[in-house]
């Protein structure tokens, strides 16, 4: 048995604990792995077809990012070509990627990857190519399991540079908004919010009031609490789409957002620092479930599958009931019900 791995889309913890546990499972079979460097690009592009073996995945568990590399702009059914104008435009691709891989002698592919790669995947297996996907997100958002790796180093991260603010934002009586990624889902916000012991935190799943968050910050003035913490997720939005600004900068410098409560308010992009450093304890085991299990999936001949977190234990779960299926927060966790308990504003 021949398998490829490819991981696509943004890198997250986690990635290389996947890529160990596939190879040394196949290893222990008497299976062959190889992996394709860039996403799809080894197949469409370039000769980047690499063998890997026990040597080559030995003391990568704790490492970030991946070997093999990765793009966001991978699509095969989406390919960005320039003519001889230099004009860029779309071609499908994909029957190139089923006959490269084909061609190469394949027998199985582990793609790790997002909602993006997930879809990705589900069209190929569709065209009769044998995959089985690893879900991978720091944003927690896939359908099908209960965490995605790189999620909970995302929540440290976060958590970490919450926890330093507090500090800086009580000695000069600020307001601190602290952006996070996630896309359209709140996960990462709702936890490191929550944990960093925030006083605002906004998800895209609660449009918010601007007034209720003034207000919020005002009774804090009011009882002598002269600083607060506003956790935003990068997809929150207000009921009205606006945002306050006291300046509005040029292009290429952050507009200084201003005028809740009448507070003096810095920001903070907290980027992708969110996608690196060592995975935690937890998301380096998961990791190596997600990778071992897919491996487990091929030995079963089942193709066309997501392995994903359920309760104790990791299933085998269609693609068709994954894809285009977002998981967001649901309001009526009592993840939600605990940040109301204890007095932190949702923005509604």
């Amino acid at each position: 048995m021949r398998i490829a791995i490819s991981t696509g889309g943004g890198d997250a913890p986690g990635l290389n604990a996947v890529i160990r546990a596939v190879v040394l499972s196949a290893h222990h079979r008497g299976w062959q792995c190889y992996g394709i460097q860039r996403g799809y690009e080894g197949l469409l592009t370039f000769n980047g077809v690499v063998p890997l073996g026990p040597a080559q995945v030995r003391g990568i568990t704790h490492l970030s990012g991946t070997i093999l590399g990765t793009t966001n702009r991978g699509n095969p059914f989406h390919y960005t070509m320039r003519d001889a104008e230099g004009n860029s435009r779309e071609i499908d691709r994909s029957e190139d990627l089923v006959a490269a891989f084909q061609a190469s002698g394949f027998d199985a592919l582990v793609s790790i990857g997002g909602d993006g790669s997930l879809q990705i995947s589900y069209e190929l297996w569709k065209k009769g190519l044998p995959v089985v996907c690893v879900p991978k997100t720091i944003d927690n958002d896939v359908s099908g399991t209960q965490r995605s790796f790189g999620f909970d180093t995302a929540v440290s991260t976060a958590t970490e540079a919450i926890d330093r603010l507090h500090s800086t934002a009580e000695s000069h009586d600020r307001v601190m908004v602290v952006e996070l990624m996630g896309r359209y889902a709140g996960w990462i916000a709702l936890y490191s919010g929550l944990s960093g012991s925030a006083d605002v935190i906004l998800l895209p799943e609660i449009p918010f009031d601007m007034e209720k968050i003034c207000a919020k910050i005002r009774s804090r003035e009011a009882a002598g609490r002269h600083f607060s913490i506003v956790v935003a997720a990068e997809g929150a939005r207000s009921k009205d789409g606006a945002v306050e600004m006291v300046e509005r900068r040029g292009v290429g410098t952050a507009d200084r957002l201003g005028g809740i409560g009448g507070k003096e308010t810095r920001t903070l992009v907290l980027g992708h620092l969110q996608r690196g450093g060592s995975p935690t304890t937890y998301d380096r085991l998961l990791a190596l479930r997600f990778g071992a299990a897919a491996v487990r999936a091929i030995a079963d001949g089942a193709f066309g599958v997501m392995v994903g977190l359920k309760g104790p234990g990791i299933e085998q779960i269609p693609l068709e009931d994954v894809v285009g299926r977002p998981k967001n927060v649901p309001l009526d966790s009592d993840t939600i019900a605990t940040a109301r308990e204890l007095g932190i504003n949702l923005g509604d």
